[in-house]
């Protein structure tokens, strides 16, 4: 089928909600309130913040406390009696360890908004920290970039650029085409969005172990959404466009390299079916690669659902993001932060890293040097113990890291050792490692020339 088989109305389908996202999510703005350039998603979720700034602390601890007793009580009566709404029971039905965790923010939350407890835990630069600061954005954020995500990913962007693509991924990544998709999936959605389509079609034979494990690792990129939210708790969300930049240009060092070397160099190149099916990746003869892209772009746009299935979707990303995220945020954040204020612990681990991050004359390193490992537990983590840092260059570093170092156990990295994608704990923890040695000088070079 050609372009110009389809009605006018089919073409609007595609290009009216598409421009609308690229609008939305992409396009950079001039904020009036701080006289910052950032996304209108950003501007609008300021907005909101502003207006329900005595309640938000509030709001987070009763959806936190909603998502573990619902949790709990999904386990002790049976997943089965959700057949019937399988996105609850996605959303409740989680493995036993996201349960305790879910608990665990749940009694953090209620200890830190209620005051009660010990001072460790609920103090300012703790608990406090968390529900009163960092959860206020992430519910302000995630409330407009979950509702208006289907722009991106359901009306043929994703298809148009997947086409366009196609010719570089192979050579340049020794991926398939179609594994750009995931990648876009990842960085207009979630990261846990691009686990998920991996794995789905590694078990169906559309990659092989290696190209499963590269594109689980490498290409289930940290979204837009929560790149916004990492910037904005470090302060400096006015530099959101180059912060964004840098983090591409980075991600892409590292995406051209860690292929190359192991662990992932050394998986197999075979396929987890006897017979792999054979997608074609080339372009029919009546097409050249545009008008394939616009075509099949087209063709998605129009066979995508209405007004209400939208915000359907829409309102399912936004539970799925503030019930998915924040009680995880709560309990291993808390954590975290208690050991790292009460602890040398995150001071012990860093240590290694002082003297690289004093090469590349990173101001403050001792103090940027206990937020590098922190990470892998969860990517929030090293933008929250960092924010105290005076230096803006140091936490512009320390965010921009933090979203390319992309294995946290929290989200993409619990969630790869919970898929058939092939990898372990050990693979994990030595890619985290290799991405932040990769990555750090990129990011170091480009901060120097903004600051």
């Amino acid at each position: 089928m050609k372009a110009s088989d389809f009605k006018v109305s089919s073409h609007l389908k595609f290009i009216l909600p598409s421009l609308l996202g690229i609008f939305l999510f992409m396009v950079p703005f001039y904020n009036p309130g701080d006289g910052s350039v950032t996304i209108l998603i950003a501007i609008m979720a300021g907005w909101i913040q502003g207006a329900l700034a005595n309640y938000l602390s509030l709001i987070m601890m009763l959806i936190i406390s909603i998502t573990a007793i619902g949790t709990v009580l999904v386990k002790l009566v049976g997943p089965d009696k959700l057949d019937n709404t399988p996105f609850f029971k996605q959303l409740f039905n989680v493995p036993w360890v996201w349960v305790v965790t879910r608990v665990l923010g749940m009694i953090f939350a209620v200890m830190v908004y209620f005051q009660i407890g010990p001072d460790a835990v609920i103090s300012d630069v703790t608990g406090g920290l968390l529900l009163d600061s960092l959860l206020h954005v992430l519910f302000a954020v995630f409330l407009f970039a979950g509702l208006f995500l289907p722009l991106l990913l359901n009306f043929g962007l994703l298809e148009l650029f997947g086409v366009l693509l196609t010719k570089i991924m192979r050579p340049v990544f020794k991926l398939p085409g179609r594994s750009s998709i995931d990648c876009l999936a990842s960085w207009l959605g979630d990261g846990t969005i691009g686990v998920l389509l991996t794995s789905k079609q590694y078990e169906e034979g559309y990659y092989t172990k290696r190209e499963a494990a590269v594109i689980g690792t490498t290409f289930s990129v940290v979204s837009i959404t929560f790149s916004l939210v990492v910037i904005t708790e470090v302060g400096l969300e006015h530099m959101f466009i180059p912060f964004y930049l840098t983090v591409a240009l980075a991600g892409l060092v590292a995406a051209l390299i860690m292929p190359r070397i192991p662990p992932l160099s050394r998986k197999l190149n075979t396929y987890v079916t006897e017979e792999a099916d054979d997608i074609s990746e080339a372009i029919p003869e009546q097409h050249n690669t545009f008008t394939y892209a616009y075509t099949q772009a087209v063709n998605r746009g129009n066979k995508s659902s209405g007004v209400k299935e939208f915000f359907k979707q829409g309102g399912q990303n936004i539970l799925d993001m503030w019930m998915g995220v924040a009680p995880i945020v709560m309990a291993l954040g808390t954590i975290a932060l208690v050991i790292a204020e009460f602890t040398p612990v995150f001071t012990w681990l860093g240590l290694p890293f002082v003297p690289i991050l004093e090469l590349l004359q990173i101001p403050y390193a001792q103090a940027a040097s206990e937020t590098i490992l922190v990470g892998f537990a969860d990517m929030f983590l090293p933008a929250i113990i960092g924010a105290s840092i005076e230096s803006e260059m140091t936490r512009f570093v320390i965010a921009s890291l933090s979203v390319t170092q992309l294995i946290y156990m929290s989200e993409v990295g619990g969630l790869l050792l919970g898929s058939k994608v092939p990898v372990n704990m050990k693979d994990l923890f030595i890619i985290f490692l290799l991405r932040t040695i990769i990555t750090l000088p990129v990011i170091a070079l480009i901060a120097h020339l903004i600051f």
